[in-house]
């Protein structure tokens, strides 16, 4: 299963996660820049499923369920890496379990 990291999730975010998750992110797949549609479709070109963002508006602005993508939005106070690092564990208990394409809130 590949988790992709989206642009606003520091990089050096993606060694945290487990062996058990491939996890690469928007940049390293020559993806920054483009727009949240553009994005969604790439990944539905790739067979990608799984997108973990902070940004809560993207479920309002996007039809997830027409790309098969699963948006896992962390609730945090900031993007910075010290902000983010304990939602990891949250993440991949998630992750754990069947995902269903739309919206999921890490809290």
């Amino acid at each position: 299963m590949v988790l992709l990291l989206d642009e606003n999730i520091p990089r050096k975010l993606k060694y945290r996660f487990s062996e058990a998750h491939e996890v690469l992110t928007v940049p390293e797949m020559g993806w920054s820049g483009i727009k949240n549609g553009d994005l969604l479709q790439k990944m539905e070109q790739k067979g990608m499923t799984l997108l973990l963002s902070v940004d809560k508006n993207m479920s309002h602005q996007q039809n997830l369920e027409k790309y098969g993508v699963s948006l896992l939005v962390i609730d945090a106070v900031d993007t910075r890496y010290d902000t983010l690092l304990p939602f990891v564990a949250k993440v991949e208990k998630v992750l754990e379990g069947e995902t269903a394409p739309g919206l999921i809130i890490i809290e």
